[in-house]
């Protein structure tokens, strides 16, 4: 490898005009096929087989009306005044234009919304009210039936008392009749009848009357029980009356009530403010919001920034806000001028230090244009680029200054132009393109995670890497074949050959070897106890720049409704089968209320019922917002758990789709891809290691190295964006989770560079070793020899990352911070610091390697000493050949 990189580089330095052109050509065309192919990029992550996207298809499957995505808007007043009558006028205007547009499907009118739920809480009023007129009219003919009943049964008792008397009278006539008989047949034998015949016959007259008199009265009698029977029988039937009007009043009651609950229920999810002043448009889509184009969706949001209502303002959504971070601002602009500053004092020409920075420019616009020109076909994150774009940068200048930097020694040193800078790129080149594999090995490895998104994002990011090591190897050599020997500067060339290098005779001190590890190890002890307390999530509007639209419509949002109402749940509840549209409705009721006890839940709203009755929808209005810890422990509830345990619904089995769900997913399903990840990178980087160094121990304690600085950046940028530590300076508007992927990205990308500072020291230390130098001598000296190049790359890196600290992105911010931090730490901490002060607490055990798997192992050269005395030992001789020599045998190390 080493031959070939010095042929290239002789090659590239000969040629010199022609790679520059070509290279220039290659930028021409990537930047031709963006403009010609390149697509919109976005800002929402999609990933498969979530559970969410699976209940999301259900629903779209079995209730097509309600499978469509659903965003938000916020209209409110200029001057905090309820809407005037005019302004809802217009608003309504304004909603058919938005239901024009193909993607929406509808548009809730907040205001009409308000006056249905007024319409039906007065229609239930008046319900209630006719309910208890009802009651009461129900209550004083059962009064009036009860008062007929008690004159029937006096009636009945006056029969019965004249029945008696009759009786009675009956009984006297009978008695009277039979004395009048006796009294007859006495005298007819005592032959006085004729005499007393009138008399008996006057008595026997009034004995008919008298039974004339109580048969007449007894037929009253029978006519008036007839009558008392027929009122009796007219009550009976005005009393089935009244329990059919009873049982009616009964059923409306439960009607009402259960229009009441549902009411009641829907009543949490309000879409006009307390004060009348600020106002939620629901807009409902055709489609999946995952299915509809970035395009249509920022032409719904645009039509809404520019509505046109007096006096009212119309803000997106975060949902609909695609305010896209933009790839290069003022802040990267610093940055860019600090590891510019940085070349300067090290290289101290204008020349050196334009180089690295003309290399990296080129190759980013190389690798950023040709990844931007795949987004028309391929759906692309806004991070991708600017991910590229961040490495791309870092990456290109210190390559780019650590051949430099090898030249320009050379050149001291008194060798010939050529031959200097093709040695350069055979020696300091074989190690750039050797740390450039490492991070482009870890970069690849994202695409084991099994997330799309990230393995684009990683494979775009290696791309541009590659890129960065194919122009340090070929650009770099042919412009400093261009600019000749003014890579030196003018006293520097007058000294050309005379350059003294102080020599290290001396080792640390064992104590202070110790004092440095254990501040160190302290240090990043520290910093890393922020990070036992790291959350995953993905950032709401709530952590956008305060000046954008999606952050004024959540503050708006919150304020007006509660902080729950910017990350509704949509949940879906399984029915029993065979319900009838009443027995459904009161299972809606059941669910919403048994929901409502969970204290997270503060809304939890009947939304649709499927025909067949055996599917509802519910929108969940959680406490608090999409990010808050609540809220994903409620959808986690709602996955795992049993919500409804111990109800009359507890057969009800719920499951639960939206956005918000669909990001807490996310976060969990890149955790569980973070530790094959990190077992994966971390292995082969352990192999890599233990090849390059043939040592045990020096590959184990750069990896715990790196365990250390990547925890302690890691607790950084939990307490600046989780906590809210100094949010102020860095810009943070509000604390909240971390970035899901954000662990996974700094462990691939600052893995690769602590690999890459860990070679350019400790190569230096083991080629000092192989030279017969003692072990702790030899981690002395290579330390010295590779520690300038290490602090200027670290620093120029952490540069170029440090300036997307302050863009508006909260997910471009949060990682350029913590790439900035991670790089310093491991550079000046571990690599500086911490690793060689353990490698010289072990002493030759640094430097151990089993017999069996030295011979195993193939020489690696990454710092190309083979190649370096293979060519001609004259360095000032201007030719270029190689001239091969034997292997030199490693001398024997005093202990």
């Amino acid at each position: 490898m080493a031959k070939l990189l010095y042929r290239l580089g002789l090659f590239s330095a000969r040629r010199a005009k022609t790679v520059v052109a070509a290279w220039f050509a290659v930028l021409a065309l990537a930047v031709s096929s963006f403009l010609a192919f390149g697509g919109q990029l976005t800002d929402q992550i999609t990933l498969p087989d979530l559970e969410t996207t699976a209940v999301a298809d259900r629903l779209a499957e079995e209730m097509p009306d309600s499978g469509g995505g659903n965003a938000s808007a916020i209209i409110r007043t200029d001057d905090g005044e309820p809407f005037t009558g005019e302004q809802e006028q217009q608003v309504a205007e304004f909603i058919e234009e938005l239901e024009a547009d193909d993607i929406v499907s509808s548009v809730t009118d907040p205001f009409a919304t308000e006056d249905q739920i007024a319409d039906a809480r007065s229609e239930i009023s008046a319900g209630e009210a006719e309910l208890e007129s009802g009651r009461e009219e129900i209550e004083t003919n059962r009064e009036d039936i009860e008062t007929g009943r008690e004159e029937i049964e006096a009636g009945r008792e006056e029969i019965e008392a004249g029945r008696g008397e009759i009786e009675s009278g009956f009984a006297q006539l009978d008695e009277g009749q039979e004395q009048l008989d006796e009294a007859i047949a006495g005298a007819q034998e005592q032959g006085i009848y004729e005499a007393a015949r009138p008399q008996f016959e006057a008595q026997q007259a009034e004995i008919d009357a008298n039974r004339a008199e109580l048969e007449a009265a007894e037929q009253e009698l029978e006519a008036g029980e007839e009558e008392l029977n027929a009122g009796e029988e007219e009550l009976n039937a005005g009393e089935e009356e009244l329990n059919a009007g009873e049982d009616e009043l009964t059923e409306a009651a439960a009607e009402l009530e259960r229009g009441e609950a549902l009411l009641e229920l829907s009543s949490g999810a309000q879409v006009v403010s307390d004060d009348g002043d600020v106002a939620v448009l629901m807009l409902n889509f055709t489609e999946p919001m995952e299915s509809i184009g970035t395009e249509d969706l920022a032409t719904v949001s645009a039509a809404i920034t520019d509505a046109e209502i007096d006096g009212v303002e119309a803000l997106p959504g975060g949902d609909l806000d695609f305010e896209l971070p933009h790839l290069f601002s003022v802040a990267e602009l610093i940055g860019l001028m600090i590891a510019a500053a940085v070349l300067l004092i090290m290289l101290g020409t204008l020349i050196g230090a334009g180089l690295p920075l003309l290399n990296a420019l080129i190759g980013v616009g190389v690798g950023v244009a040709g990844a931007m020109a795949l987004s028309g076909v391929v759906e692309m994150m806004s991070m991708t680029p600017i991910l590229g774009l961040m490495l791309g940068l870092a990456v290109g200048i210190d390559y780019s200054l650590f051949i430099i930097h090898r030249h320009r020694r050379q050149l001291k040193d008194g060798m010939a132009v050529h031959k200097s800078i093709a040695l350069a790129t055979g020696t300091a080149g074989n190690a750039v393109v050797f740390a450039g594999a490492t991070v482009v090995i870890a970069l690849l490895a994202l695409n084991v995670t099994g997330l799309p998104f990230l393995a684009l994002m990683g494979s775009v990011a290696a791309a541009c890497v590659a890129i960065a090591v194919l122009m340090a190897v070929t650009m770099t050599p042919a412009m400093l074949s261009l600019v000749d020997r003014r890579i030196l500067a003018r006293r520097e060339r007058r000294h050309i050959g005379e350059r003294r290098t102080k020599e290290i005779t001396t080792q640390m001190g064992h104590g202070k070897a110790i004092g440095i590890a254990a501040a160190a190890l302290i240090g990043l002890g520290v910093l890393s106890i922020p990070t036992f307390d790291l959350r995953l999530g993905l950032p709401d509007a709530s952590s956008n720049a305060e000046d954008s639209a999606s952050y004024q419509a959540y503050s708006a949002t919150e304020e007006a409704f509660g902080q729950g109402v910017n990350g509704p749940l949509l949940v879906l509840a399984d029915l029993p089968s065979g319900l009838d549209d009443t027995q459904a409705q009161d299972y809606q009721i059941e669910i919403g209320t048994s929901l409502l006890e969970n204290e997270n839940i503060a809304a939890a709203v009947p939304a649709a019922l499927s025909e067949d009755n055996t599917l509802g929808v519910f929108q969940i209005i959680p406490e608090e917002g999409p990010a808050a810890e609540s809220t994903e422990a409620l959808v986690h509830e709602f996955r795992d758990g049993a919500p409804l345990a111990g109800t009359d619904a507890a057969d009800v089995e719920l499951s639960v789709a939206g956005m918000t769900a669909a990001q807490i997913d996310m976060s969990d399903v890149i955790a569980d891809a973070l530790p094959l990840y990190l077992a994966l990178v971390i292995g082969l980087s352990l192999l890599l290691m233990i090849m390059v160094f043939r040592s045990i121990l020096l590959p184990v304690i750069a990896t715990l190295g790196f365990v250390g600085s990547f925890a302690a950046a890691v607790g950084i940028v939990v307490a600046v964006f989780q906590w809210g530590w100094f949010a102020d300076i860095v810009g943070v508007t509000e604390p909240g989770p971390i970035v899901t992927f954000l662990p996974v990205l700094m462990v691939g990308i600052l893995f690769g560079l602590a690999m890459d500072y860990q070679l350019f020291t400790a190569s230096g230390m083991r080629e000092a070793y192989a030279h017969g130098s003692a072990p702790r001598l030899a981690v002395r000296q290579g330390l010295h020899a590779g520690r300038s190049v290490v602090t200027a790359a670290a620093l120029i890196m952490s540069s170029v990352f440090a300036g997307f600290i302050f863009t508006d992105d909260p997910m471009v911010a949060s990682m350029g911070l913590g790439l900035s931090v991670g790089v310093l730490l491991d550079a000046f901490v571990v690599r500086l610091l911490l690793v060689p002060a353990l490698l010289h607490l072990a002493g030759p055990a640094a430097w151990w390697l089993p017999k069996w798997m030295d011979r195993l192992i193939p020489d690696v050269d990454v710092e190309g000493a083979q190649l370096e005395r293979e060519v001609l030992p004259d360095a000032s001789d201007p030719s270029d050949g190689i001239e091969p020599l034997a292997r030199e045998q490693e001398p024997a190390h005093p202990r």
